[in-house]
């Protein structure tokens, strides 16, 4: 999708098959044929694709001298290039000329979007298709010869599979590896196949040219013909191959591996779990190898319509890979031989499904079982490529990172399955069992903190952490830079201190996605929007089973850079797949684009039980004008709200600001109760908990003031402020900048006023400092400035639905004075 302005909006990845051709020397058919004669082949050639296209349920994206094509199923796609390579025989051979194409095939993740309908006018195409799978193919039509349809090794895997669905025609395909390629833009090599039936397919090797070359092995190469230069090179890196052994896969840094369920052949069922999740944890010290995570493997397949619990065995493990894009499947087994246990854990090309390395390790009884993982998941992941240093540095054996005790790591593992199937109820009882086996599990308590932090009770997450912490040592390194970004979160008031907490695990574990969408997070509430969009994209991957979310984020950092068309289609996207979410800012983005009726019908779909949903209809309603309404639903939503925290006290500070654009403030008496409860809880709350409820606090003072309760601000503003100078929070601090604002502009002193707002334009201030700007400076008599302060507020639609602080308290108020700059 894209924006009137055509800019791309972010679509979430899907995978397709994508088939490019060319068509060969149409230059010269041209020339040969006439322009008539060749207006009107190329007529019957549109006529063949659209026939195909209908046949084999291809989308046609781009056509010119070639064709741009999508299909659902890798099988169609060649069953389209072959029957368009007959086609083309048939055409030249009535006009007695020769027609051949050039054709590449790959699947893999494309980004789609469509564009509008001002840019198709223009000469766009209606459907723009990007992402790494397309150049892929487009090197690969390239490469080939006229009539040869070259195919990834991806493709052919899964089109090889299905050939038999063809019948008889499927019966006669050829296929024909021309080994591994080169290709220009490309990071790894890629092995090329052709696919063909008899006497159509050339089923010669590709020629190689500038953008595509042979990956010969050295000794095959012309250059190993200059000896002198071999032995330099070999004399200058024998000492990093003597301590990297070879990986058994075209295996790079940070590729992925789908781990395969246990083949348990003993009588211990709990070595179904254990020995699987004590390999994830064991290959998950690595920084070099990644494991594709429970939680993806199950969205995946999902994805692929089957059973999420469906058993991962060597055929389905190596189709997920497929899909996910992974270079390997470890299959993990154990056996009972001759009076000892013997592990053993399998590499499998998932393309071809075939064994490229085994390791295996034996020991007696069940305390040997840990010890053996090590042993095989160490030289899985030499093989793999990894180097023996960076192994000996990262790695620390199971018992130290994790727990000695088998029982402990199967109700863990046990949890860990609950987890991902959403029962968190079941998951906290079985983490809860692993911590009662072994009061020294970290990462069990770890598992309940987030548990913990999911049901709101922060008070039993804190408590978590520090249990946690208290076996720090039982972490792994990974792990342990999780928990400080966790204590930080939890007990630093400072967002930029925490978003550095998470900036040092990202940057460690690149492929860490949760440490990205918390320091999205992090800088979103610091009023760092541009930072945190860039953060939330990193999270935003295929491999992340959160990247929905993610992609949430990206839309919400969007919408506070005002750029709605492009915050809306993200928001779209998200809700298309989970529409349980994110309804309600779908619908704040639609308000501040003035499409109030659209905005209506979507959050009319928001469940009454979404909190955050009622701040949203509130804001909506200040922003169509209605604030008596805006007003009654405020106090309707805080009779309705019973979640745990400070949520709740968002509503009261609602009200007090549309009463105030009703013109029926409301009584001192109610700010009284509201603040001194506010500063009550800010006072007994710790970390992040006490900024919210201090900024709540603050901005029900500075509603007060705004109500004309002089007094009352006279009185708690010095606590206030007293507080928050203890508390060192920066967005709280600052709204209280401004409440002193106000004081001294109502004095008739708008120089100070003007002096301290104009220290706080840094590009994250409050929406409420420009407020008080132009305010200060229509006191002053500067109408230019006054005006350049409604312009700049003119333009904050989006962010006046965005600033988080005080769990979004202030949100009806900014849109209300948006609302009021654009009356006058």
């Amino acid at each position: 999708m894209q924006d009137a302005g055509g800019t791309p909006a972010t679509p979430a990845p899907q995978v397709r098959t994508l088939l490019l051709t060319d068509l060969c020397d149409s230059v010269a058919l041209v020339e040969k044929l006439g322009d008539a004669a060749a207006a009107e082949l190329f007529q019957q050639h549109d006529r063949l694709v659209l026939q195909l296209q209908q046949q084999w349920k291809g989308r046609l994206i781009d056509r010119s001298d070639g064709l741009l094509l999508l299909f659902e199923r890798p099988i169609n796609g060649l069953a389209f290039a072959i029957d368009y390579q007959r086609g083309l025989r048939e055409l030249g051979r009535v006009r007695g000329v020769a027609l051949h194409a050039r054709a590449g095939m790959h699947v893999g993740e494309v980004l789609t979007w469509h564009n509008s309908a001002e840019a198709v006018q223009a000469g766009a195409k209606p459907l723009e298709v990007e992402g790494l799978a397309k150049p892929l193919a487009a090197r690969l039509m390239a490469l080939a010869r006229p009539g040869q349809i070259l195919l990834s090794a991806v493709a052919e895997s899964l089109t090889r599979r299905a050939a038999p669905e063809l019948g008889e025609y499927g019966g006669q395909l050829l296929w024909k590896s021309h080994g591994r390629w080169r290709f220009k833009g490309v990071p790894t090599a890629q092995e090329v196949f052709e696919a063909g039936v008899p006497g159509f397919a050339p089923l010669r090797m590709p020629r190689s040219s500038p953008k595509a070359r042979r990956d010969l092995p050295l000794w095959r190469s012309p250059l190993a013909l200059v000896a002198e230069a071999a032995l330099l090179l070999a004399l200058g890196v024998g000492l990093w191959f003597a301590t990297r052994s070879e990986p058994a896969i075209a295996f790079a840094e940070r590729d992925w591996v789908v781990l395969g369920d246990v083949a348990n052949a003993t009588e211990s069922a709990l070595l179904n779990t254990a020995v699987q999740q004590a390999l994830r944890i064991s290959l998950e010290q690595s920084r070099y190898v990644n494991v594709v995570s429970d939680l993806k493997v199950r969205d995946t397949l999902k994805q692929m319509q089957h059973d999420p619990s469906r058993v991962m065995d060597r055929r389905t493990a190596s189709e997920v890979a497929i899909r996910d894009g992974a270079r390997a499947v470890l299959m993990p087994s154990v056996v009972e031989l001759q009076g000892q246990l013997r592990v053993s854990l399998e590499v499998l090309d998932p393309a071809t499904g075939r064994v490229v390395h085994s390791e295996h390790a034996d020991g007696r009884g069940l305390e040997s079982v840990l010890g053996s993982i090590d042993k095989v998941a160490g030289a899985t992941r030499l093989k793999l490529g990894e180097a023996m240093s960076e192994l000996s540095k990262r790695s620390a054996p199971l018992p130290q990172v994790a727990t000695s005790s088998l029982d402990a790591l199967h109700a863990y593992a046990k949890g860990m399955d609950a987890y991902a199937e959403g029962s968190l109820d079941d998951a906290r009882a079985f983490f809860e069992q692993a911590t009662r086996v072994d009061p020294a599990f970290a990462a069990a308590y770890l598992a309940q903190m987030r548990i913990a932090y999911a049901y709101g009770d922060y008070i039993r997450a804190r408590e978590l952490l520090v249990e946690a912490a208290r076996h720090r040592d039982h972490l792994a390194p990974r792990d342990a830079l999780y928990l400080d970004a966790w204590v930080s979160e939890l007990n630093v008031v400072s967002a930029i201190e925490v978003a550095g907490k998470w900036k040092l695990l990202g940057d460690l574990y690149p492929d860490y996605h949760a440490a990205h969408a918390n320091q999205a997070h992090a800088l979103f509430s610091a009023g760092r929007y541009p930072e945190a969009e860039r953060a939330a994209r990193k999270a935003f991957v295929t491999q992340n089973p959160m990247r929905i979310f993610a992609l949430a984020q990206v839309a919400r950092a969007l919408l506070a850079q005002n750029k709605l068309d492009e915050a809306g289609n993200a928001f779209r996207d998200a809700n298309m797949a989970t529409p349980e979410y994110w309804k309600s800012e779908l619908a704040a983005t639609l308000a501040a684009h003035d499409d109030f009726e659209a905005a209506q019908a979507v959050i009319g779909e928001a469940s009454e039980t979404d909190m955050f949903g009622w701040l949203h209809r509130i804001a909506i309603l200040a922003d169509k004008g209605d604030a008596a309404q805006a007003a009654a639903l405020a106090t309707k939503a805080h009779g309705l709200c019973t979640v745990q925290g400070y949520l709740c006290d968002v509503f009261p500070v609602q009200e007090f600001s549309m009463r105030l654009e009703t013109g029926n403030p409301a009584p001192i008496s109610m700010f009284e109760r509201s603040l001194s409860k506010q500063y009550r809880m800010a006072r007994q709350a710790a970390g992040s908990d006490r900024a919210e409820w201090a900024f709540m606090a603050a901005t029900s003072l500075y509603m007060a003031q705004r109500s004309g309760h002089a007094k009352l601000v006279m009185h708690w503003l010095p606590r206030l402020q007293a507080m928050v100078d203890d508390l060192n929070e920066a967005r709280t601090n600052q709204l209280l900048l401004v409440i002193k604002a106000g004081e001294e502009l109502a004095a008739g002193q708008a120089g100070p006023a003007l002096e301290s707002l104009e220290q706080q334009l840094d590009g994250t201030e409050l929406i409420q400092v420009h407020v008080l700007l132009r305010k200060a400076y229509r006191q002053m008599g500067n109408t230019s400035l006054s005006e350049r302060e409604r312009q700049w507020l003119l333009h904050q639609r989006g962010l006046a639905y965005s600033e988080n602080a005080g769990a979004y308290v202030m949100m009806a108020r900014n849109v209300a004075d948006v609302r009021s700059a654009r009356q006058h």
